[in-house]
């Protein structure tokens, strides 16, 4: 809901992943809660002429442009800004939504939706005197919070930026922060709105309102270029007060105006905001116990991505991929998990949990193996894609104005080692969902430790290991190798809680799809290698390559899973053309 380039999937409903216009900026095992699961059992009746399949439309619409324009967004602000200047926004940028996080994005959908439903539900004003206790309540410790990082934002730069950063650099991402720590209260309200809204059964503005976030900031970076040209060649020190002001400035405005524009669908659903402040009748001790193991999983959860962040701000500088440059990564990423594996979720969310609840775990494990199967072989061939394709889908998405060739080219390292962990990944949040229809949040926190213990030591490793062009790309396969830890241990664990996971059939399954996609990237090498460009494309050439190679291996793994009887692809097959003609 930031709009920014950091967000966490906990303030996600599902079926509304982390998009371009939201890209995440460290993926971690983050838990999805069921808040969709609740909204479809406890939803109001439907507004006549208001159908549940128009609403999804308006919704599919809204995903649909919002992440258009939120990775045209994310694009030009590498073009605006580049390595070094563009590292030191991001890591401004990700000071207010890790503390959002902390504050109240772990426990907003897991928590507080499920209370205002409840609420709802019981109460004879539809819950909405607590709601605006909730308000209230949220709104006064937000402001409280914003107002205090702010003062402490030298502080707060200087522990995330390390040590060994230049005091230049590190000046910089104070100098951003400062205009961008309010963000925290605004990100707040827009997810409390949003989730009143999603509550009285109104899904679309949330939907469309980091649009316009998405739009202010574009006009931002638009007017940065206009009026003092791109920062290509520019030290963190030639940043000028008007520049960061600017640009700074302006995304603080994109989340002033994307929680501005809920307001009028609030007042459509009949809510009207009160001040009415109370906290004893929150209930906050329920909310304390409910919230206890979601608050350890986003605490782990936020240290490994301050590790990575200081370590990244640490080779930030000249081509080198730093923050921003993993952070456009992980949105390519975040955007085929979105696509493809939160639409198989979402689908099997409700089914999982409706036979959990009957005490039915064999039909949990069935559906669990069919997701996973499903998962596989929609992603795999995206994943031969990102690798075989890493340069020239750089080069072709990211390169241009202050993002140099090099540094896309760097991008295009750090995707290729990305590849390998897109699978896991998936598998690793279906793993989740599965304990989520069982009702095991704290399994998923303790899962969680000894993942995220790996993840942070495997940061370490490899930044002391590995020359610092390279450090971005190990962090990205120490997210690689969470993933794996995760998506085992989850799966041994659900073993041992529902039976038999069909792990046979499964692994039968991942055979054949790795057997078709190592074809697919066999012939895309084949075929790259032929066309003009080589491994160092300039922009013309990775059009080609991209065309030429993306269609070589869609074919080529489509035929190839044909051939070795890969059942799960014609589910694919028909699941695109639904899509397609919706």
């Amino acid at each position: 809901m930031t709009g920014g380039l950091y967000r966490s999937a906990h303030a996600a409903r599902d079926g509304d992943p982390p998009a371009a216009d939201d890209a995440v900026l460290i993926s971690t095992d983050t838990a999805v809660s069921g808040a969709a699961a609740a909204e479809d059992q406890a939803l109001p009746p439907e507004e006549p002429g208001r159908s549940t399949t128009g609403q999804s439309a308006i919704m599919a619409a809204g995903s649909l442009v919002s992440r258009i324009v939120g990775f045209v967004r994310n694009a030009l602000i590498g073009m605006t800004l580049g390595a070094g200047i563009g590292d030191a926004y991001a890591s401004a940028l990700f000071l207010p939504n890790q503390i959002y996080e902390l504050l109240l994005g772990g426990i907003l959908s897991s928590v507080l939706i499920p209370l205002l439903v409840r609420r709802r539900k019981a109460s004879t004003d539809n819950g909405r005197e607590y709601a605006q206790k909730l308000l209230t309540f949220a709104v006064s410790c937000l402001g409280i919070a914003a107002l205090l990082v702010v003062v402490a934002a030298p502080v707060l730069t200087a522990i995330q930026s390390g040590s060994g950063t230049d005091q230049d650099y590190r000046k910089l991402i104070t100098g951003f922060a400062y205009l961008m720590l309010p963000i925290i209260f605004f990100t707040g309200v827009s997810a409390l709105i949003g989730a009143v809204l999603n509550v009285n059964g109104h899904f679309a503005a949330p939907m469309w309102a980091p649009i316009l976030n998405n739009i202010v900031v574009i006009a931002a970076c638009c007017t940065f270029i206009g009026v003092f040209g791109t920062a290509k060649g520019l030290s963190p020190a030639d940043m000028t007060p008007g520049r960061i002001a600017l640009i700074g400035g302006g995304t603080l405005l994109g989340m002033v105006v994307q929680t501005a524009g809920l307001l009028p669908a609030l007042r459509r659903v009949g809510f009207a905001w009160k001040w009415r402040w109370d906290p004893r009748g929150l209930g906050l001790g329920e909310i304390g116990r409910l919230a206890g193991w979601m608050l350890c999983f986003v605490v782990v959860q936020q240290l490994a991505v301050f590790v990575v962040v200081n370590l990244l701000n640490r080779v930030s500088g000249g081509d080198n991929a730093g923050v921003l440059a993993f952070n456009n990564v992980t949105l390519l990423m975040m955007m085929a998990h979105g696509i493809i594996g939160v639409s198989v979720m979402t689908a099997l969310l409700p089914k999982m949990s409706a036979a959990a609840a009957d005490g039915r775990l064999a039909d949990v494990s069935a559906d669990l193996s069919r997701g996973i199967r499903l998962t596989a072989t929609a992603l795999a061939p995206i994943a031969v894609v990102y690798g075989v394709l890493a340069k020239p889908v750089a080069v072709t998405l990211f390169q241009g104005g202050a993002y140099s060739a090099e540094l896309a080219h760097a991008t295009g390292g750090v995707l290729l080692v990305a590849a390998f962990g897109l699978l896991p990944l998936s598998i690793s949040y279906l793993c989740t969902y599965a304990f989520y229809s069982l009702q095991g949040t704290k399994t998923v926190a303790l899962i969680n430790l000894p993942v995220t213990a790996v993840r942070i030591t495997a940061y370490l490793v490899l930044f002391q290991v590995l020359a610092e062009s390279s450090v971005a790309a190990g962090m990205t396969a120490g997210n690689a190798l969470s993933y794996t830890l995760s998506a085992l241990i989850s799966l041994a664990v659900l073993r041992r809680r529902i039976g038999r996971l069909n792990l046979g059939s499964v692994l039968a399954a991942l055979a054949k799809v790795l057997a078709a996609a190592a074809v697919a990237a066999a012939l895309g090498l084949l075929v790259v290698r032929l066309l003009p460009g080589g491994g160092e494309p300039e922009r013309p050439e990775a059009l080609l390559q991209l065309a030429v190679g993306g269609l070589v291996i869609m074919v080529s793994y489509l035929a190839a899973a044909i051939v070795l009887r890969v059942r799960e692809v014609h589910q694919v097959i028909g699941m695109i053309r639904r899509k397609l003609g919706r």
